[in-house]
C-alpha cells in the first residue's frame, strides 16, 4: 500500500507521515526533501529562482516516481494537488489522507516559519485562509479519508490515521 499525506503547510505532513512510516514499517518519503536533493538547493531558493511553473514540473515527476512502487508512506508539498495530473495519480495510486488544519491553527503553528515560500507575505495568515479556500476542495477530491488535526498530538494524530486506515481493511490492527 501506499499511503499519501496531502494539507496546507504546517498540517503535519511530514511529522505525522514519519510516525505513521515508522508504526506500518513502511519507508518514508517527503517530496519537497527529494526535490531539494534533486536540485541540490531549498524549494524556496528555486521557487525564487524558476518561478512556481517550474517547480511544480519538477514535483509532479517527484511524485509519479515516489508513487510507483510500494510499500511507502508519501507526504506532499502544500501544493501537490494544484495540478490535476497530481490529484489523479494520487488518488489512483494510494490511499490518500487528508490532514485537514483550519487557517487560525496553521497560522498558530507557521507564525515564525521562515523557510515556505508561499507565507513570506506581509499578512500570512490571511494568505493562509486564502490558501485553505483555494486548496481545502482540491485536497478533498484527492483524499481518501479526511483527518481534522485540530489540536491533538502528533500520536493521537497517527492512532486516528490507523484508525481509519484498520476500518477500511487496509491494515489489520497490531495489539
Amino acid at each position: 500500500m501506499i499511503l499519501v499525506l496531502v494539507g496546507l503547510p504546517g498540517s503535519g505532513k511530514s511529522t505525522v507521515g514519519r510516525q505513521l512510516a515508522r508504526r506500518l514499517g513502511y519507508p518514508f518519503h517527503d517530496s519537497d526533501h527529494v526535490i531539494e536533493q534533486r536540485l541540490g538547493c531549498s524549494v524556496r531558493e528555486y521557487f525564487e529562482r524558476e518561478g512556481e511553473s517550474a517547480f511544480r514540473d519538477i514535483e509532479e515527476s517527484v511524485l509519479h516516481e515516489l508513487t510507483a512502487h510500494g510499500p511507502a508512506v508519501v507526504s506532499t508539498g502544500g501544493g501537490a494537488v494544484l495540478r490535476e495530473a497530481n490529484r489523479k495519480r494520487l488518488h489512483e495510486a494510494g490511499q490518500v489522507v487528508y490532514l485537514r488544519s483550519s487557517p487560525d491553527e496553521l497560522y498558530r503553528r507557521l507564525r515564525h516559519d521562515t523557510t515556505r515560500p508561499l507565507l513570506q507575505v506581509d499578512d500570512p495568515h490571511a494568505r493562509l485562509r486564502q490558501l485553505h479556500a483555494e486548496r481545502d476542495p482540491l485536497y478533498r477530491e484527492t483524499a481518501h479519508f479526511i483527518i481534522e488535526t485540530g489540536r491533538p498530538s502528533v500520536p493521537t494524530l497517527v492512532n486516528m490515521v490507523m484508525m481509519q486506515l484498520e476500518l477500511a481493511g487496509l491494515v489489520t490492527a497490531r495489539r
